[in-house]
């Protein structure tokens, strides 16, 4: 899955084993319950430096007290390697946080 145009299927979606991200369409998405709009707002951050580095940007919204993401390869049309990848950075931020899946 290093190919960032090639358009994965949903079979190496659900092989990617991403934990707390469902497919919806052409899109995996996910919600984090952040106890508190301050906590949200710094998983935003982490995010946000994530999705800069790799030029790759999710769709967030942030309430309180979570936090939905939404990510896709619009330009390819579905989803590629980005998004499993950023998917699993998302992750590693909310645990650095201590913040849980909804």
């Amino acid at each position: 899955m290093n190919d960032h145009k090639q358009r994965l299927t949903p079979d190496q979606i659900a092989a990617a084993n991403l934990v707390g991200w469902e497919q919806v369409e052409d899109t995996i998405q996910a919600e984090f319950d952040t106890g508190d709009f301050a906590t949200g707002l710094r998983l935003l951050n982490l995010i946000g430096e994530s999705a800069e580095a790799a030029n790759h940007h999710p769709d967030l919204t942030l309430t309180y007290p979570s936090l939905a993401v939404t990510l896709s390869s619009h330009d390819i049309g579905g989803l590629s390697s980005r998004d499993v990848d950023l998917a699993r950075q998302i992750n590693e931020h909310a645990a650095s946080l201590g913040v849980e899946h909804a």
